[in-house]
């Protein structure tokens, strides 16, 4: 271990296009034998190394990692098995998801050359279905921000166009897939950390149910509003990375205890019968912090969605203008609780000091960035005495 940060690549030249096929058809081609599995890794990788370095969806790219699991893929589907629904099929990984032996740094010098001793459940249902890990994708540090500008390792820019942002936090994760390294993608969803960089890179992005996908083995921000989600350039490979990931866990107490729905077998059902409801309180002109060109989508989704059959109307729901209050004093006060573990004892970087107070200090100064320690903070008072009551 030791190489958080760090990117690796493959000789290869730029352009060869290895995400413009589906999940869904590399993984049926891999099954069949018609792709080896060898051959779609090596096209990732290759478009991966003609374009890494302008956009920086990577803290580390796993390429011997990769092209060894692939021959070992391609050996059990010439014995006849069936590697699963995700053959051969490359996903990034968002890196804040533990990968037993592999840098998880959470975007952050305080876990830069930490390697997790287990893998999170995602990362073992994916094993299972046959997809291979190419990499571990950029990200805000510690999932806090909006636009992967908030990485210790450098900003991530959007591929389709590199001097705009891909959004974030899991702006690593969009970006790969928008610049097709990778035809599917895991990242986290605290505040819109997977849909709104889905939006700005261009696309699809699921924040899941709570408790609809395991936890275990997600580096906590805020517990109560965590949750694991797919990216995908299609509805269909998403529902598939889905299917895949989802279901109870019981090394996750939050774990819905119930089969997951199938959620492929009703793609082709459209909308009749289905009632939508545009919330009053975020529609209309001039609704504070929305801006115009993002609520004429919004107005357009609603029509599009009334002329496929749905029934859209207006509803209220006053107290959603307070969201975004609410979320800034739960989110910082999960954080700070979560993040008290980093105290250079347990996990990662460790700044000596002459005593245990100054060192758990100096830790902190060098490790956490700026964005970090301003949401600790925030939540730290929060949760002092005399205005826990008052906030909660």
């Amino acid at each position: 271990c030791g190489t958080g940060g760090r990117r690796w690549s493959v000789p290869g030249s730029a352009g060869v296009g290895g995400g413009s096929m589906s999940a869904a058809v590399l993984a049926t081609s891999v099954r069949s034998g018609d792709r080896s599995a060898r051959s779609v890794i090596e096209e990732h990788l290759e478009t991966i190394d003609g374009t890494e370095n302008q956009i920086h969806a990577f803290n580390l790219v796993m390429a011997d990692e990769a092209l060894e699991a692939a021959d070992i893929l391609d050996s059990r589907v010439a014995s006849g098995e069936d590697p699963g629904p995700l053959a051969g099929v490359p996903v990034a990984v968002k890196d804040n998801i533990c990968t037993r032996g592999v840098p998880t740094s959470c975007g952050s010098l305080i876990l830069e050359r930490w390697c997790p001793p287990y893998d999170a459940t995602v990362i073992k249902r994916l094993s299972d279905a046959g997809a291979i890990l190419v990499g571990k994708t950029n990200m805000d540090e510690f999932a806090m921000g909006s636009s992967t500008e908030n990485s210790a390792f450098g900003p991530t820019r959007n591929p389709l166009a590199n001097d705009r942002v891909p959004g974030g936090s899991s702006g690593g994760s969009a970006a790969a897939v928008a610049a097709g390294f990778a035809p599917l993608a895991l990242g986290s969803d605290t505040g819109g950390s997977i849909r709104q960089p889905a939006a700005l890179c261009g696309v699809v992005g699921v924040k899941p149910t709570y408790g609809l996908v395991s936890r275990y083995g997600l580096v906590a921000f805020a517990s109560s509003l965590d949750q694991i989600g797919p990216f995908a350039t299609t509805v269909a490979d998403a529902a598939l990375l889905l299917e895949v990931v989802g279901g109870h866990d019981p090394m996750d107490s939050t774990s819905i205890p119930e089969p997951l729905p199938s959620l492929a077998a009703v793609l082709e059902d459209g909308v009749d019968g289905l009632r939508v409801g545009v919330i009053q309180e975020l529609s209309g002109d001039g609704v504070d912090g929305i801006a115009g060109d993002v609520q004429a989508r919004v107005t357009e989704a609603a029509e599009v969605l009334s002329a496929a059959g749905a029934t859209v109307e207006l509803t209220s729901v006053p107290s959603t203008v307070y969201g975004l209050s609410s979320y800034y004093v739960i989110a910082p006060a999960e954080a700070s609780s979560n993040l008290a573990r980093y105290d250079g004892v347990r996990y990662g970087l460790r700044i000596d000091a002459p005593s245990t107070p100054e060192m758990n200090t100096a830790t902190r100064t060098a490790g956490f960035g700026d964005e970090v320690k301003r949401r600790i903070m925030l939540g730290t008072y929060a949760l002092s005495a005399g205005y826990y009551d008052a906030y909660y």
